[in-house]
């Protein structure tokens, strides 16, 4: 294997204030051709940099000659700091700092699940700036934007409430890992304030989704709502029939890198 495609070397990045720093680790990849592009995976709750699609990622990226950044949101993966302690604001910030760390002049966003809605707060908050990095696209797969607030909290049980009350948070058994899914009340209440389907989503550029159908994490049908938020022109949702939320088949990685070339 040659050194383009060799993976980079893991770095961590200190993020936060005294007293709330954190150790984010960080995979990135530098351009050979000279160009200007630099490919941004944003993953998914409770997912880390190394799983398949962030690694076909960066694979690509190595075969186009684009730099690529890949890292793990604090209490993921490889980074410090507690899960318990995570809210999209708190992993948007790790976002922006990772981000403005790696500079480069043009970036792709690829958001998976709640990396989508990181993805369009990313954008957001870098659009706000008036300055700095142009996002020529985003690709987002099975996006989950406003999650919380929109599939989380409407479908709570009783005992789900009760446990929030008395204890702050509450688990849910987890088809991707051992561990169960925790779900913790700053992290509803976190949500709401990052809501971005509240109107038009001003993206200024190409967005393409990829949605399967069989997706039970995340209905095919939020994606659709998300579609309603968006500009017309410049989006594109691919449905996939018989796609789960993984979208990690070899098929899915297929459609994947596609879309992502179609942006660079």
């Amino acid at each position: 294997m040659n050194s383009t495609q060799s993976t980079p070397a893991l770095r961590t990045l200190s993020v936060g204030q005294a007293g709330d720093e954190r150790a984010i680790a960080v995979l990135h990849r530098e351009a050979t051709d000279g160009g200007n592009t630099q490919l941004v995976w944003l993953g998914g709750y409770r997912s880390d940099m190394t799983g398949t699609k962030a690694a076909e990622t960066d694979r690509l990226a190595a075969e186009l000659g684009l730099a690529c950044l890949r890292f793990d949101y604090s209490g993921h993966g490889q980074s410090g700091g507690a899960f318990r302690d995570g809210t999209i604001s708190r992993w948007v910030e790790e976002s922006l700092a990772v981000i403005d760390a790696h500079p480069a002049e043009r970036l792709v966003l690829i958001g998976s699940s709640m990396g989508g809605w990181i993805a369009l707060r990313v954008l957001q908050e870098i659009r706000k700036r008036g300055s700095g990095p142009k996002i020529a696209g985003m690709v987002l797969i099975a996006p989950a934007p406003d999650f919380t607030s929109a599939l989380i909290e409407p479908a709570l049980t009783e005992n789900e409430r009760r446990q929030l009350s008395q204890r702050g948070f509450f688990e849910e058994v987890s088809e991707y890992s051992p561990e169960p899914n925790i779900f913790t009340q700053a992290l509803l209440e976190d949500g709401r304030l990052n809501r971005v389907m509240t109107g038009l989503i001003e993206t200024r550029c190409p967005v393409h989704i990829l949605q399967g159908m069989r997706d039970e994490d995340v209905p095919y049908r939020h994606a659709m709502t998300l579609l309603e938020h968006l500009p017309a022109d410049d989006v594109v949702l691919t449905l996939i029939r018989d796609g789960d939320h993984r979208l990690s088949r070899p098929q899915d990685i297929d459609k994947l890198q596609a879309a992502i070339r179609a942006m660079v």
